[in-house]
């Protein structure tokens, strides 16, 4: 460090002016807190110096003042303070660990908890699905699990990583309240995450449970969900400890009452318990949660017969499936993990999770709309299911530097198991009603007892390993991976059960690069490879139950990344190339029979164009090809359930007379489907929107947030692609009211 210095020829005054001049230089260099590296320090010192007296100082004695050392360490996840704290500025990308978005060679974002209070979530796909139109959900209400694409491609809910640890989120559905980031990445990521176990590609998920802060917190909110839901949520954060190392984080959560359709009523609960320990060198952590949810008049869709003409859709609030038909979907959780600092330049990390899943739900699982007055039949149908999840992994992060090159490297090893029961039945009688009037009558007298239909077990071996090299003051990056996966499904009892036993490997490799060409603009070109385990037939196929190969994706990707510091853009150009399978609609057998493509281009932005203005969305265009198929009439046609025009405005106005009030206004914008590849039946396309505020004050200095948004304000009344057959209703208008205070 160097003292800093002044000539002492100086009057007295001017001497106390500098003297008087170190505050201010003490908190300049405090608040550049958020702009350094983490794990950095930095020593700085203010040397009053003129030109005037530059020569007479070096000739002339000095009086030196206490040296000052102001050491300061970046925050592991910034926040982009122009998004009014709900996007982060570093993105999680697989075992790379988390990077600044300009320093990632993939289209990426991440937001925090404060977004997922703001948009008053209820499950994960509220959260991705808001504002970001290279994702797209059917916005259906009451079914069994989520259901989103992202870049044309169906996602598994079941395919979310939580902490990055394969299968250890909730089953079907997760509720946000223990979780203070959702971070998405989109495109295939095998070499990145490994594997997906149930085949999804167009993008990755990454949930991160919530810590304790360094500041105590106790927060309760109350909630209001249209129809009459009422709930709460409670969140508690303390540290302990001498320099307080010790965190626990405590969350619970409670929903139930009417939804939007007639008859349905729901009911979630969610507890949580999150404890973790940080000394110098070490890190760990352990996460505990249960989760439950019960659904009454469930949603599940219906289907169309062939040749029928989709009809006009009935009220939003026409429940389409029986109105005593039911599910229950039970999960528990336990995740640990561990962190150890070698050395500055190397960390070693090791996590290992389990959960295990129950359900159970009865509905009419191939209901049909048999002709154009709107008339269906509803076989009924019983599924109680059980699922077990051990999921590990280990691996190395770490960096050097040889000669002018720094590298960046990640190694590690992954392993998931799974045992997967299916029992189910279904049953010979068959209610008839109509769509636009439905009667349901009595629940019927049915046997419970379903048999064991299939047992499944899975194990996912990989082992990765990536190099970051960066050039010229990290100018050029080019990262280069590969990961060995290894594949092993075997089916044994039960009365569907084929004994298929699959063992087979492969190698998905990796390569990108990024340049900056200024210190706010980063361009960068990515090729990828997924690797998806074979699909498994539905239970509405003929060959239900059987397991399909393994298969490749390839994806090719070129973008730019701007970021001015208050408004940020992403551009991308994709390829993503996949084998196609599908249920043949003659045969009504499930199998690989073409190929699809989908070629995209998106622009996503957030950020604040201009003072108290918000503005986070953006507009995607994909064309999903069928490139080979069984039929060659559907060849060139665009694939089945995606839209190839996607457009989606979030807007928050700071109100300028009223201090704390932010009015919200949202639009999504969809264009047609296709029902099948075929192209002959499409649903049309639509635009919904919404409308909100929150508001911000004390009580009693306590601080007290008060949120409302209203879903579907026009109430407007189209079908969408349902999650498990053809048709499903968009949700009607949705007012959710909560209040938030923190004692």
């Amino acid at each position: 460090m160097y003292p800093l210095q002044y000539p002492n020829d100086k009057s007295n005054s001017e001497q106390e002016n500098i003297q008087k001049s170190l505050p201010f230089a003490r908190n300049t260099l405090m608040s550049a807190k958020n702009t350094l590296s983490l794990g950095m320090t930095i020593g700085a010192v203010f040397v009053y110096s003129s030109s005037t007296y530059a020569q007479e100082a070096s000739d002339e004695k000095t009086a030196a003042l206490p040296e000052i050392t102001v050491e300061g360490a970046r925050e592991e996840n910034p926040i982009y303070s122009a998004t009014d704290g709900q996007i982060l500025e570093t993105n999680h990308a697989g075992f790379l660990g988390n990077k600044d978005a300009l320093d990632t060679p993939f289209s990426a974002i991440s937001y925090t908890d404060k977004f997922i209070e703001d948009q008053q979530a209820t499950d994960i796909t509220d959260i991705i699905s808001a504002t970001d139109a290279s994702i797209h959900s059917n916005n259906i209400s009451g079914e069994s699990r989520e259901s989103y694409s992202i870049r044309g491609f169906t996602s598994d809910s079941n395919d979310v990583t939580v902490n990055g640890l394969t299968g250890m989120a909730p089953h079907f559905r997760s509720a946000t309240e223990m979780y203070e980031r959702v971070e998405v990445l989109k495109g295939p990521s095998a070499m990145l995450n490994g594997m997906a176990p149930n085949g999804s590609l167009g993008g990755s998920i990454n949930l991160t449970t919530k810590r304790a802060g360094n500041d105590p917190l106790t927060r309760l909110t109350t909630q209001y969900v249209s129809d009459s839901q009422l709930g709460g949520h409670l969140d508690v954060g303390r540290r302990y400890g001498e320099n307080e190392q010790f965190g626990v984080r405590i969350n619970g959560a409670y929903l139930s009452g009417d939804g939007t359709i007639d008859s349905q009523e729901k009911e979630s609960e969610l507890g949580s318990i999150a404890l973790d320990w940080r000394g110098e060198r070490v890190r760990l952590s352990a996460d505990f949660y249960r989760t439950e949810e019960q659904v009454n008049a469930p949603t599940r869709g219906v289907n169309i017969a062939t040749g029928i003409d989709i009809p006009s859709p009935p009220n939003t609030n026409t429940l389409l499936n029986p109105s005593w038909a039911y599910y229950n979907s039970e999960t528990k959780g336990i995740i640990t993990r561990g962190e150890f600092d070698i050395n500055e330049q190397l960390t070693a990390y090791a996590s290992i999770g389990m959960t295990k899943w129950d359900y159970a739900g009865l509905s009419a699982d191939r209901a049909t709309i048999s002709n154009s007055n709107g008339d269906i039949n509803n076989p009924l149908g019983y599924v109680d299911d059980d699922r077990k999840k051990v999921s590990m992994e280990m691996g190395l992060n770490g960096h050097f530097q040889t000669g002018n090159v720094n590298h960046q490297i990640a190694a590690n090893l992954t392993r998931y198991e799974e045992e997967a029961n299916q029992y189910g039945t279904r049953f010979a009688s068959t209610f008839s009603t109509n769509i636009y009037n439905p009667v349901w009558g009595a629940a019927p007298d049915l046997d419970l007892n379903a048999p064991l239909l299939t047992t499944t077990e899975t194990t996912l071996s990989s082992y990765g390993l990536a190099d970051t090299l960066s050039f010229m003051d990290d100018k050029y990056q080019l990262t280069l991976g590969a990961r060995y996966q290894e594949v092993k499904t075997e089916q044994t009892g039960g009365l569907l059960s084929t004994g298929a036993l699959y063992d087979e490997n492969a190698i998905t490799p990796s390569a990108a690069l990024l340049v900056k060409l200024t210190d706010s603009v980063s361009a960068y070109a990515n090729y990828i490879e997924g690797l998806s385990k074979g699909a498994t037939a539905p239970t509405s196929a003929d060959n239900a139950g059987e397991i399909f190969s393994p298969y490749k994706t390839k994806q090719k990707e070129i973008g730019l990344k701007l970021d001015n510091g208050d408004f940020v853009h992403t551009v991308s150009l994709y390829e993503i190339e996949k084998p196609d399978s599908y249920t043949d609609t003659d045969t009504n057998i499930f199998g690989y029979y073409g190929e699809q493509r989908n070629r995209g281009a998106e622009w996503s932005f957030f950020g604040s164009p201009v003072e108290n203005v918000r503005l986070m969305g953006g507009v995607t265009h994909i064309n999903a090809e069928i490139t080979a198929a069984s039929d060659s009439n559907t060849e060139g046609n665009q694939a089945a359930g995606v839209p190839k025009w996607q457009a989606k405005l979030g807007a928050e106005w700071d109100m300028p007379h009223i201090q704390n009030l932010t009015v919200i206004a949202k639009a999504n914008a969809v264009s047609k489907q296709y029902l099948q590849n075929d192209n002959v039946r499409s649903l049309p396309g639509y635009t919904i929107y919404g409308l909100g505020a929150r508001y911000s004050t004390t009580v009693n200095t306590m601080p007290l947030t008060i949120r409302a948004n209203i879903d579907n304000l026009m109430d407007k009344a189209t079908w969408s692609a349902a999650s498990y057959n053809d048709l499903g209703l968009v949700e009607g208008r949705t007012l959710t009211l909560s209040a938030a205070m923190e004692f």
